[in-house]
């Protein structure tokens, strides 16, 4: 039977803007040029991103801001400004829209595009991708850094290859090799303690891992063992998929010090779950599950959920429903420092308009 023409290679470019959101601030802000900037902070809050100036001190990003600042004195903090990140990305979004369809948004930093079809005749996906790149640096005035290859685990792995302002390139015959090359904690979808793990069976990078069999990989690792056999070899056949679904919406906040009356815990509730419903009104969605995240002084994690029937449609009774999950809680036994509510279990309301991801407050 004639199977038929071999499908033409993919072409990927994984498109990654550099320290987006301290970029926005110091593009906006000249007096933040050249100095190390984080994104987010205040006194219990987190770095949500840390300008180029501050990682040299080992400042990153979901790093408590008490010890950005101790290892980083001179750090400046900035508040956080979504809207103004929004419309960068949307611009962003935009240039991609000249070059393809097929573009699947990770964040609103970051996205995968599929550009086998070379719409423009530029004649390859290197200089697609450098246009792309020369496009954001005169359109927005900010550094993008991308990875160019077959398929998008591997163009995932370039764009950070050079960064920041750079380009890389794998071509095929040249991913097992350069994957080998590197530590098995830079592979999307091994964790850090998967990454220890693997560690401590001896397998440090990429040539290591692709020593295992399929047989030994899924006896040590279940599931997720033919997932580390196939991406090891450079094999990723995941399609590059234009509106990418978001699972939740939701908004978390900090407080400044830690809750534990009920009373106060009830107000801050309040307030969380009217900034998460203004996002899943924009994102056009309705969901059938409710999730409450509380985080206590000890940085302990818990979530409790509910789920109904049918979608939740009104902030009354987003809002009632994460009282409730509150109220088996209480009294907590100790400090609340986070509290956050979201939703799950998605429907679009406005099939027409993609959904958009929740954004931490």
């Amino acid at each position: 039977m004639n199977a038929g023409p071999p499908r033409p290679i993919r072409k990927i470019i994984h498109v990654d803007m550099d320290a987006f959101f301290a970029s926005v601030e110091q593009r906006d802000n000249p007096d933040l040029r050249g100095r190390p900037v984080a994104v987010g902070g205040g006194h219990r809050g987190v770095v949500a991103a840390a300008s180029y100036e501050a990682r040299p001190f080992g400042v990153r990003s979901a790093m408590p801001s008490v010890t950005a600042k101790r290892r980083c004195p001179d750090l400046v903090f900035v508040k956080p400004r979504f809207d103004a990140y929004r419309e960068v990305s949307q611009q962003i979004r935009r240039i991609f829209a000249d070059y393809t369809d097929l573009i699947e948004p990770l964040s609103l930093d970051e996205a995968y595009l599929d550009v086998t079809e070379d719409r423009h005749g530029l004649g390859s996906a290197r200089a697609i991708a450098e246009d792309i790149r020369r496009r954001i640096r005169e359109e927005t005035q900010l550094t993008a850094s991308a990875g160019v290859s077959y398929c998008k685990f591997v163009a995932k792995l370039a764009s950070d290859q050079n960064k920041p302002d750079g380009l890389c390139v794998i071509r095929p015959q040249d991913a097992p090799r350069y994957i080998g090359s590197l530590p098995v904690g830079r592979f999307h979808g091994i964790g850090p303690k998967t990454a220890e793990k693997l560690n401590r069976m001896g397998i440090h990078t990429g040539a290591d891992l692709q020593g295992l069999s399929l047989a030994e990989l899924e006896g040590r690792f279940g599931s997720s063992g033919e997932w580390y056999w196939r991406i090891c070899r450079g094999i990723d056949e995941r399609p590059v998929r234009p509106h990418r679904e978001a699972k939740s919406v939701s908004a978390e906040r900090t407080f400044d010090t830690d809750l534990s009356e009920p009373e106060a815990l009830t107000v801050e509730l309040e307030r969380v779950a009217t900034l998460a419903w203004a996002r899943i009104e924009r994102a056009e969605v309705a969901g059938r599950t409710v999730t409450l995240k509380v985080k206590f002084a000890d940085f302990q994690t818990i979530t409790r959920s509910r789920s109904f029937v049918d979608p939740v449609t009104d902030k009354v009774g987003f809002t009632t429903a994460g009282h409730h999950l509150l109220a088996s809680l209480l009294p907590v036994p100790k400090g609340v420092r986070l509290l956050g509510l979201g939703i799950h279990n998605l429907i679009v309301v406005n099939a027409g308009v993609p959904l958009q991801l929740g954004l931490e407050i």
